[in-house]
């Protein structure tokens, strides 16, 4: 299987997976898909947060086509280590993206809606980081990257980690600080963002 191939099976794995098979539970549980559109009127951080994330996973989408057709491959990864890295990261970072998706349970969503109200998830693997998904997919995208590293997989990861964070610090963070009041910044004083211990905000007196 040529480094491509393997890259279109995780992504064609991973998009099945974290978005079909994890709304349709959602649906079963809840009888909402949990997807939440951009509000009409919504923010500059809200539809720049949702549609550079729409824009990295068109360019993951792309990657592999682009290494099927030509693309140079950025030479110091264009290497069979890297190829096996390339896979074991994606498939750990699809898994904990799984993972994560779980542990969140009915309150799992993708986008904001700021009139619902949904519990705060605190424990597992969002004990350690508050945005265990987005860490996990980034992890995936490492994977794609080490796969087929070419521009178009690494202006993928770049347009992700940009448009995470903007939807975190400038939307998701605000939103649940309002939602959840006190027991939310005890959570952003003690855990952190994407990595243990790393981005924590003192409370607000």
């Amino acid at each position: 299987m040529s480094r491509a191939v393997a890259a279109l099976v995780l992504e064609v794995t991973f998009f099945a997976l974290a978005f079909g098979w994890r709304s349709f539970v959602q649906w079963r549980r809840t009888g909402s898909t949990g997807f939440i559109r951009p509000r009409r009127g919504a923010g500059t951080a809200e539809l720049v947060g949702s549609g550079g994330f729409v824009l990295a996973l068109v360019l993951l989408a792309a990657a592999p086509i682009a290494d099927l057709a030509g693309l140079p491959r950025i030479g110091l990864l264009d290497a069979p280590w890297a190829a096996a890295a390339g896979i074991a990261v994606g498939v750990a970072g699809v898994a904990l993206t799984l993972v994560a998706q779980l542990a969140m349970g009915d309150s799992w969503r993708i986008g904001v809606d700021p009139a619902a109200r949904t519990d705060l998830v605190t424990g597992g693997v969002f004990g350690s980081v508050r945005n265990p998904i987005f860490t996990a997919m980034v992890i995936a995208t490492v994977g794609l990257v080490l796969l087929v590293p070419n521009v178009v997989s690494i202006a993928a990861f770049v347009v992700l980690v940009a448009a995470l964070e903007v939807q975190v610090r400038l939307v998701e963070e605000p939103y649940l600080r309002t939602t959840h009041g006190p027991t939310y910044d005890t959570y952003l004083a003690t855990v952190g963002r994407f990595l243990p211990h790393v981005g924590l905000e003192p409370a607000t007196p």
